[in-house]
């Protein structure tokens, strides 16, 4: 590749993984539903053992939210499917409550039909403000966080069905991401999973680069140079911390694609490398373990095209999936898909009774 195509190779791998990810704002509410019995919230931390000893100082505590089912403290023999949602890029998991609109799309969903379940919301916002779910000794593997540590704790502590079967996972922008990547390494822990809008598949081409956000990244020195710096650079610092760490370049121990005007491509085939589209094939098998795969995507988002390729390669391997592209923007709709979509899909998809079978 030329020193001219890797430049632009850049720009728009950055664009495609930065500019979807914008500040997640206010979404359209469905109505509250007549009739729906409220549902239990409890905010709690859970330890990250995965996340231990990284190099940027991200909390090893960190903050979940929990919604226990309307039947869950009158019937204290009965167990739970677990629903685990993942938040976007410069969010936390209190600000995604309030864009899903949880409890109340929770209870809504219930109300119509819906089987009850566990719904869990855990936080992975970082110093640059996204974890984007991956394993970084400068963030911390927060990949094994979700699959691991924060699902041991839920199974240990409230009265789950403990089994694959049992366990879905979703997520929206970032936490789209994470629901592709997760769920493709992770198929010995969830059952089925459901994402929305998912940014970062792949890396594009094309466009001029960008010397003053270049310059502006690096002379980045602490944390609160960062919280300065405006979005998209931002996004560029998240996304290196998590996908070209580098535990010898203190203080943000990260290596950006580009160092003193010039492209690194051995940081862009970091970030290609971390392209589900672009690792998919070595996870067909995994793939092949869920009960039911759904994907969707608004008519006004720019990450409709790749979330499209997501679709089409499933396709192409065969593995069975839904694609919805629906009428909305990247934010406009998430309360109501969550809602009328998304709490349905994992009603009819997960096990809801304690001799589940792997039908895989």
């Amino acid at each position: 590749m030329t020193p001219k195509l890797l430049r632009t190779f850049l720009v728009f791998a950055a664009a495609a993984l930065a500019l979807p990810l914008a500040a997640q704002v206010q979404t359209e509410v469905p109505a509250v539903v007549p009739g729906a019995k409220p549902v239990t919230v409890q905010r709690i931390k859970i330890h990250g053992a995965a996340l231990e000893g990284n190099l940027e100082g991200d909390a090893v505590d960190r903050e979940v939210l929990v919604f226990l089912p309307p039947s869950y403290a009158r019937d204290s023999s009965r167990q739970y499917p677990v629903l685990y949602a993942l938040h976007g890029y410069s969010i936390g998991a209190e600000q995604w409550s309030h864009e899903i609109h949880v409890p109340q799309t929770i209870e809504g969903a219930f109300a119509q039909g819906a089987r009850e379940m566990i719904v869990v919301l855990p936080d992975s916002k970082t110093v640059h403000n996204g974890s984007m779910y991956s394993s970084s000794v400068t963030t911390g593997d927060f990949e094994q966080f979700i699959a691991h540590d924060v699902v041991a704790y839920i199974d240990s502590h409230y009265r789950t069905l403990p089994n694959r079967e049992s366990r879905g996972l979703a997520g929206h922008s970032m936490g789209g991401y994470g629901t592709t990547r997760i769920g493709m390494k992770h198929a010995d822990v969830f059952g089925a999973l459901y994402i929305m809008s998912p940014c970062c598949l792949a890396p594009r081409e094309g466009g001029p680069a960008n010397p003053e956000m270049e310059k502006a990244l690096e002379a980045v020195k602490t944390p609160e140079d960062s919280a300065k710096l405006q979005f998209f650079a931002r996004a560029q610092l998240a996304s290196a911390a998590a996908w070209s760490p580098d535990p010898k370049n203190p203080p943000l121990y990260l290596d950006l694609p580009t160092k003193n005007g010039e492209p690194q491509p051995d940081v862009l085939a970091k970030w290609t490398a971390n392209a589900p589209l672009a690792f998919i094939d070595q996870y067909i098998g995994n793939l092949r373990r869920y009960r039911a795969i759904a994907i969707d995507v608004g008519d006004q988002d720019r990450l409709r095209v790749d979330t499209e390729k997501l679709h089409d390669a499933l396709d192409k391997y065969g593995i069975a999936n839904s694609f919805e592209v629906y009428s909305g923007t990247h934010t406009s709709r998430v309360a109501d898909r969550f809602q009328n979509h998304v709490m349905p899909f994992f009603s009819k998809n997960l096990c809801f009774q304690a001799a589940c079978k792997d039908q895989h």
